[in-house]
């Protein structure tokens, strides 16, 4: 699926990124609409799997506390990006400070500066995730980025923010575990295995 596809209002009027991000998203609710480098990218709905896995990586984040009176665990919230005018994400799951609503920007997002860790579960265009919301997230200078690549069965923890990339960048695989930094609010370890088992399709 793409923007490409859909046609144009004829207002007279050109009609802004923004603005045809927003009529997608309403014509294909269950489908997530982002800019990321002024491009729009509409992913198809989630699989079963993918929930199983996001479901399975909140469990320790709320054993941790950190959907408390610090910092909230929250799903599909809107991160607004620095990349472009009219730039937006919304990652799978992110950590951020409890008074994120005081922060909004535009388009139901929300100012980088309260996210303390966002979390892509990788579908079938985990290139994205892999390429392009790397360089996004990081330019928005998010401190953690953590990604769940089902496709090669490992996770990616990227720290250290710097132009166009991190400055680490760590891959783990089953049998290993990932200590998250502490700078997200409380020690936190996952298990690489039980995530990736956690979100394969079963044949």
């Amino acid at each position: 699926m793409s923007a490409a596809a859909v046609e144009h209002p004829c207002d007279g009027e050109p009609e802004s990124l923004l603005d045809m991000a927003n009529r997608l998203a309403e014509q294909n609710p269950d489908c997530r609409v982002e800019i990321i480098g002024g491009v729009i990218t509409v992913a198809p709905p989630p699989d079963g799997p993918h929930a199983n896995a996001l479901t399975t990586l909140m469990i320790p984040f709320l054993a941790a506390g950190l959907h408390g009176e610090e910092t909230r665990v929250l799903q599909g919230i809107g991160l607004w990006l620095p990349g472009g005018p009219e730039d937006y994400a919304i990652p799978d799951l992110a950590i951020v400070d409890a008074d994120f609503d005081e922060h909004p920007v535009e388009n139901n997002s929300y100012d980088p500066a309260v996210f303390r860790l966002v979390l892509e579960v990788t579908s079938s265009n985990y290139n994205n995730d892999l390429r392009n919301k790397v360089a996004a997230y990081s330019e928005a200078k998010i401190p953690v980025y953590v990604i769940i690549d089902r496709r090669h069965g490992r996770v990616h923890v990227l720290t250290e923010p710097m132009g166009g990339g991190y400055d680490r960048h760590q891959v783990y695989a089953p049998g290993q575990t990932v200590t998250l930094p502490e700078s997200i609010g409380a020690p936190v370890t996952l298990d690489v295995d039980q995530l990736i088992r956690a979100g394969r399709r079963r044949s």
